[in-house]
């Protein structure tokens, strides 16, 4: 597993990428709970979209964030969810637990116009 993260305003946004498993779990959990309790994070959104895989120790590490995220009422929500992921969140009931998005883009034009905009700006940056 692979993570990375970044800001955009005060929306921090979660990328790993691999297999959420038992293997993975102990790197997830470590990344992602400072990003969910950090209180200059007014929300969390979990990038999915390289994610082919989330075992029952995943689901846990995210159950955590959002018992983290919202004991200090910040948003969470999880974007671009792979088909077999997004069964298992189905399944799960995650989809219940965390906002959904179809793309970063939506979800962060949802939660924060000014996040919204500094992600195109970082995007007119890079390219």
């Amino acid at each position: 597993m692979q993570f990375q993260s970044r800001h955009f305003g005060s929306i921090a946004v979660a990328t790993p990428a691999g297999r959420l498993d038992h293997s993975a779990a102990d790197g997830f959990e470590h990344s992602l709970l400072p990003l969910a309790q950090d209180a200059q994070n007014a929300a969390l959104i979990i990038d999915f979209a390289d994610v082919d895989y989330i075992s029952s120790v995943g689901l846990r590490v995210l159950m955590l964030a959002a018992k983290a995220a919202r004991a200090r009422n910040a948003r969470i929500a999880a974007v671009a969810l792979q088909p077999i992921v997004a069964e298992i969140f189905a399944i799960s009931r995650f989809d219940s637990v965390f906002e959904m998005f179809a793309t970063l883009p939506d979800a962060l034009a949802a939660m924060s116009p000014e996040a919204r905009a500094a992600y195109d700006a970082a995007l007119t940056r890079d390219t």
